[in-house]
This record gives structure tokens, C-alpha cells and sequence, in this order.
């Protein structure tokens, strides 16, 4: 059975790679083709298919990582890419678009047709996706009268004419299929039915003119709304969650579609990185299919990084791994990777029977089990071919989560492990169960060690038993000067919002403001042994808090009251206040309104005369860090900022910038330890880690960085460094 199982799956992959080979046609990705629907499963030029989609979203890689995500999700079963768009990263000043670099998407979309996947684009414009405000550029906040995501003019103004930009861009590219492109689905809103309640009758009238309108921009394949049960006859609603099994859309004429299937979960500082068990998620998608499923999406299939200031809020990590099929660089997570490609392979073998029957047959097999089977065409009456004479592939569940059980198939007896399901695409023979998984296993271990380049180590000495002295000898530090720093600070009465004076081109805003203190109020604080307070009335999600230039105090969360206490000398101090954003609000209703930094009244407690409010007094702005604004972080740009030695007796100030001492203009460099290639990354501002099998995105000319690694061959090179499958031979004089 197990010979008979890996001959069918390598004859799976052999046809689908002949399929691909034969529809790509010059000049084209595609024979052009039309896409519709049916109750069962999308057409693909008039044919019913059975598709797996693999979530990546473009700028949370390099366009240099770009070849090998598609390729290895092509090899792991996926038959489409699927991403959102991301408005504020293509329009982050009205009017003004950007289609280069991380957010070139016409290069992504040619990409994964070259390929020979399709692409399903979401463009919302709303994508949530824990990216920073959810997509939604800051200076829409500014157009006077809007509001998010309701029958609002303005909004509806913006939102349309960004849609429309990117269908026109799509089109004039020739990226929808009818052109020979790859795009055969497209998304309008997303998850607008969560929070379609909140805008009143107004929220339904936004949603179905949100629906006229993109239908509208003729763009010429289907399109859906996920978690909209509500959605218009000619929108095909669609689920997202953990498991979609029992999810029937709202119309028997519109197929069944998983938009997101979670496989992991985003993360927050100071969490523990969320894990989706492997059994599980293939248990998950077999029931999907097994219950009538045409197309389902990993929701990520590679989740990559939150590169700048890109991520949502408040507090979610820089990395958006995911969990994922493939890891933050792109690396197979196994043996989550291969038992889904088995998965796959084993799906498709169904395909045939799965897209001839309309519904499948239901047999109960025990109190917790039960099968589901799809046969060929059915004679006229209703009753069945017999297994000889049609195509017929089943699914076998067991839903119990404890106890494994032994039922009888056709004649057969199937010991199906505790939640787990069996597939038969001949109805007889086992090719895949959920629960048991054959792919190898990969484990990631993080450590400190000293990678030389020629005759220079990049970190010595990072083992020495002086931590302290370790890093005084790999790193130097630069002084954040506190407050105002630059000549765009301005001065004006009462506490103003943080988004208001930012605009998002900084997470960091400096509120300064000087109070007088008499004796009499010292002495009160003395004679009664207490400190005067700061209150805010709510914060979000970091405020720094310093009097005369020491740091009082500290506090996080989101929209929380502050109670700090502070010391206070006679006569005049300075209140400084540092408000953080640590990524802008992504997910809810009234977006525009959520804001940043404080609300409320903001005073000074414990007088010997009452509170003083400090809500009306005259406060000094000033925007950002000047490090931030410097570019510190860039390596081209630190020569002239003062950086300093950090001496072995250091000890760090309040506000310091610390960098390597390496300046070379690389992204990583490495070495081969017993068969593993190990990489020091410097993935963004400056920041390290040491991986093994770790690849990377690639700045140098492919020649510099074969010498620079120490002259690698070809293959070992293409190993190490992501981004170069394409090279075919290297010159270099020394080799």
C-alpha cells in the first residue's frame, strides 16, 4: 500500500507539472480562459477544480525572495497565491502611488503566472492582516467629514478610486485570466460582517454599494466577501477561521471557499509565539473537502516579516511568521511543510471524483465517525455506480479527540487515530491520514558564535564569560538627546492628539511643558512624606515620563490611566512626556477615531492648593527621534552621527542607539558547520541573529557575495543567500 501510495503521488506531480508546462503559451501565462462558478467549485475555463491557495503577502518579503516563495509553494501543492494589497504602502501620500521595490504587485503578479499558479487578489481596500492601521493610509483621517467604512462620502470617494487603480493596473498589465493573466478572484471589504452592526442601517447600505461597485469595474472574474453572510447574490461570502467544514455560503449557487485558514496566529511583545499542531491543520482542511470544500487558503502559507513600521497595533512583533508552511525567511517548516504536500498530492488524487459529483454520499460509520463519498456520474434514478464502474474517492473521519476507533468501509476495516481523517481516492486504499505524519522534522536552534569574513570576525569574542564586556567589544552606542532636538517643534496651548501632529512619519511624538513649584508645596510633600503625581486619564500604548531630565517612570497598554508618581524641586521643572505608538490600531470599527497617545485631562496631583491642570497649558512638540530621522540604522549614513566605543564599565542612559561595530554593506555572511550553512542577518535597523540554514534577502552583486562568504561553489552559494536560483555560473578570478 505504501509503494502503491508513493507511485500515485509521483504520478500526480509529474501530470501537474506537464498540465503547467502545456498552458503557458508565449506571450502569455495563460491560454486565456474565463472563470465562474457554480454551486460546487470555481470553472476554470468551464471546468470545475478542486484548488489549494498559498497566502503570501508581497511586502512582507524581498522581491529578491519572491522566485523561491512561489516556486516552493508550487512544490508544496498550491495551485494559487493569494495576497491582500496594501493601500498605505502603494498610496502613502494622496495622490501619490508607489509600485516599486517591496510593493512592485505587477512584478509579483507576472511572477506567480511565470510560475504557472494562479493569483486570488484581495484588494479590500481594508486588509487588517496586523499590518499597521490595517492598511488604511494615515492622511485619510484628515479628509474633513469621513468616516471608515460606512455610507460615508468621502470614504466612498477614496475607497473606489484606489479599487479602481489597481483593477485599471491589473488590466492594463493583461493580469486577469480572460487576458492570459493569473488572477481569477478577487476580494472586496474583508470581514466586514464582524462589525457591520456597529454602523447601523448605514453599515448594510456601505456593503452593498461596495459590492455594485467593484462588480462594476469590470474586471471580469468572480468576486468575494469573507465573513459577509449577508452578501448580495452576485458576491460569493466565504469563511475564515480555524476550521470551515460546516460553513454553507448563503446560497446553494456559490461554492464553498475557505479564505483564511489560520495555521498559526500573529504575535504580541512580551508573548509566547503561537503554534498550530501540523495533525491538526490537516485535519482541518481534509474535513473542508470531505464536507463539500472547492478552495482553501493558508492564512499564511509564508507569513515574512513586518519590515519598518509596518506592523499593526498596538504591540504586535516585527515578525509575522505565522507559523507557517515556510518560516519568516522562507525556510520549509518541517514537518508542517511536507505533510501538507502530501495532503495536497493526496486531494488531488481525488479531484476527478470530487468535481463529478454535486454532493457527496454521507454513511455513518460509529458515534463519532463517519464517511463522506464521491462518486462518478449516478444513473438517472439516483443509485450509484458500483466501485468498478465510476470514479469514487472517500473520506473517512474520525471526530472523536480522544479514542481512536476501527469502523468497516465497503467491506473493509479502517483504524482511523484519534482526530484524524482518511483519505481514499479509490475508495479502497488509505493514500493519507492526518494524524500520521511521515515528513521529517526541522529544528532551528539560535546561538552566539564568532563568523570570520577573510581575516576579520564580524562578533569576537561573543563567548567571553563578561557579558558586559562582550558587548563593549562588538557594539557602540549614540545618545537620543531628550526632547526638542531639530527646528521643526512648535509650541501651542493644550494637549494635542498624537496622530494629529505626526501623521504617522514617526512612532514617537515629545510633549515638553514647564511648571512653576513653590516652597510651599515642597514643603507640604516634605512635612506629609508624599509625592506629587502625573495622571493621564488614558494612554496608549507607551508614555515615557521625565522631570528635568531624569526618567520619572514608565507605563504600557492600551488606553489605561497613568498614575505616576514624580519628584519635584522649587521653582521651575520640566515635564517631558514621550508617547510611542508600537503599531497604529488595524482591527474594529471607527478606526479614524481611535487615535494614539492621550485622552482625557492631564494634571499634576498632591498640591498643598489642589490639582494643577495641565491640560491647558502651553506644551512644545516635537516629532520623532533624531537618530530616526538621521538614519542611524543605515549603515550608509552612521560615519558622521558620533558614534562612541561603549566602555566596559558602561552603563546605558536612558536614550541609546547601539549598532555593531561591523560596517559592511551586506546583508549576511556565513559559514558551513557539518553540513549546515549559517548566516549572520541584519534583517532590519541593524539588528542580528544567528541561524542556521538561514537564507536572506540580497543588496551585494551575487560575485561580491560568493567572496565575501569565502568562495563558495555555485550550489552552496544559492543555498546560502535567497534570491539567487537564477544565477547560472559566477566569475570570479580566484576561483
Amino acid at each position: 500500500m505504501v509503494i502503491r501510495r508513493k507511485a500515485a503521488l509521483s504520478l500526480l506531480w509529474m501530470l501537474t507539472a506537464l498540465t503547467l508546462h502545456l498552458v503557458i503559451v508565449a506571450g502569455e501565462y495563460f491560454k486565456p480562459f474565463n472563470v465562474t462558478y457554480d454551486h460546487r467549485a470555481l470553472l476554470i475555463a468551464g471546468k470545475r477544480r478542486i484548488l489549494i491557495s498559498a497566502g503570501i503577502h508581497y511586502p512582507r518579503a524581498t522581491p529578491e525572495m519572491w522566485p523561491q516563495l512561489i516556486s516552493r509553494s508550487k512544490e508544496g501543492g498550491a495551485d494559487v497565491i493569494e495576497t491582500y494589497t496594501f493601500w498605505n504602502g502603494h498610496e502613502p501620500m494622496r495622490g501619490q502611488y508607489n509600485f516599486e521595490g517591496r510593493y512592485d504587485i505587477v512584478k509579483f503578479a507576472k511572477l506567480v503566472g511565470s510560475h504557472g499558479l494562479y493569483l486570488f487578489l484581495r484588494i479590500g481596500p481594508y486588509a487588517c492582516a496586523e499590518w499597521n492601521f490595517g492598511g488604511f493610509p494615515v492622511w485619510l483621517r484628515d479628509i474633513p467629514g469621513i468616516e471608515f467604512r460606512t455610507d460615508n462620502a468621502p470614504f466612498k470617494e477614496e475607497m473606489e478610486r484606489f479599487v479602481k487603480k489597481i483593477v485599471d493596473l491589473m488590466m492594463a498589465e493583461s493580469l486577469f485570466s480572460w487576458q492570459g493573466g493569473p488572477i481569477i478572484l478577487l476580494q472586496i471589504e474583508n470581514e466586514y460582517g464582524n462589525i457591520e452592526s456597529s454602523f447601523g442601517p448605514n453599515g448594510k447600505k456601505y456593503m452593498t454599494w461596495a459590492a455594485e461597485m467593484a462588480v462594476g469595474l469590470g474586471a471580469g472574474v468572480p468576486w468575494v466577501m469573507c465573513k459577509q453572510a449577508d452578501a448580495p447574490e452576485y458576491i460569493i461570502d466565504t469563511c475564515n477561521a480555524y476550521y470551515c467544514d460546516g460553513f454553507r455560503p448563503n446560497s446553494e449557487k456559490k461554492p464553498k471557499i475557505w479564505t483564511e485558514n489560520w495555521d498559526g496566529w500573529f504575535a504580541n511583545w512580551g508573548e509566547r509565539l503561537p503554534r498550530r499542531p501540523t495533525e491538526d491543520i490537516a485535519f482541518a482542511i481534509a474535513r473542508f473537502f470531505q464536507r463539500g470544500g472547492s478552495l482553501q487558503n493558508y492564512y499564511m502559507y509564508f507569513g515574512g516579516t513586518n519590515f519598518g513600521r509596518t506592523a499593526g497595533g498596538p504591540t504586535q512583533i516585527t515578525s509575522y511568521d505565522y507559523d507557517a508552511p515556510l518560516d519568516e525567511y522562507g525556510l520549509l517548516r518541517q514537518p508542517k511543510w511536507g505533510h501538507l504536500k502530501d495532503l495536497h498530492a493526496a486531494i488531488k488524487l481525488c479531484e476527478p471524483a470530487l468535481v463529478a459529483a454535486d454532493s457527496p454520499q454521507y454513511i455513518k460509520l460509529g458515534p463519532k465517525q463517519e464517511a463522506h463519498v464521491y462518486h462518478g456520474t449516478p444513473h438517472n434514478n439516483g443509485q450509484y455506480l458500483s466501485l468498478n464502474e465510476s470514479l469514487c474517492s472517500a473520506f473517512i473521519a474520525n471526530i472523536d479527540e480522544h479514542e481512536s476507533a476501527t469502523v468497516k468501509f465497503y467491506g473493509q476495516e479502517y483504524t482511523l487515530p484519534p482526530w484524524s481523517v482518511s483519505i481514499l481516492p479509490d475508495c479502497r486504499n488509505t493514500a493519507f491520514n492526518t494524524a500520521k505524519v511521515g515528513a521529517q522534522t526541522s529544528i532551528k536552534t539560535v546561538g552566539l558564535d564568532s563568523v570570520s569574513v577573510g581575516n576579520n570576525s564580524l562578533f569576537p569574542q561573543l563567548r567571553i564569560k563578561s557579558k558586559l564586556r562582550s558587548i563593549s567589544q562588538s557594539w557602540m552606542t549614540l545618545k537620543e538627546p531628550l526632547g526638542v532636538w531639530g527646528d521643526k517643534n512648535f509650541t501651542s496651548k493644550g494637549i494635542l492628539e498624537h496622530l494629529n501632529v505626526t501623521k504617522d512619519e514617526s512612532d514617537y511624538l515629545w510633549y515638553l511643558t514647564r511648571i512653576y513649584i513653590s516652597d510651599d508645596d515642597v514643603s507640604f510633600w516634605e512635612e506629609n512624606d508624599v509625592s506629587p503625581t502625573i495622571d493621564i486619564d488614558s494612554m496608549r500604548d507607551f508614555v515615557r515620563i521625565f522631570v528635568n531630565g531624569q526618567l520619572a517612570g514608565s507605563m504600557k497598554g492600551k488606553w489605561i490611566k497613568v498614575v505616576q508618581p514624580v519628584k519635584l524641586v522649587q521653582g521651575y521643572n520640566d515635564i517631558l512626556l514621550l508617547s510611542e505608538t508600537v503599531g497604529l490600531q488595524n482591527y474594529g470599527a471607527f478606526l479614524e477615531k481611535d487615535g494614539a497617545g492621550f485622552k482625557g485631562q492631564l494634571k499634576l496631583t498632591g498640591c498643598r492648593n489642589g490639582d494643577i491642570n495641565l491640560t491647558t497649558s502651553l506644551w512644545t512638540y516635537q516629532v520623532g527621534l533624531k537618530g530616526e530621522f538621521l538614519k542611524v540604522y543605515d549603515v550608509n549614513s552612521t560615519e558622521s552621527a558620533g558614534w562612541t566605543e561603549l566602555p566596559n564599565d558602561a552603563i546605558p542612559s536612558v536614550f541609546s542607539w547601539y549598532r555593531e561595530r561591523s560596517t559592511r554593506r551586506i546583508i549576511g555572511t556565513g559559514r558551513e558547520s557539518n553540513g549546515l550553512y549559517y548566516l549572520i542577518l541584519a534583517k532590519s535597523h541593524g539588528l542580528t541573529s544567528c541561524l542556521p540554514l538561514t537564507t536572506c534577502p540580497v543588496t551585494d552583486s551575487p560575485n561580491l557575495l560568493h567572496k565575501q562568504l569565502g568562495h563558495p561553489n555555485l550550489s552552496k552559494l544559492q543555498k546560502m543567500v535567497l534570491g539567487l536560483s537564477h544565477l547560472s555560473a559566477l566569475e570570479c578570478e580566484s576561483c
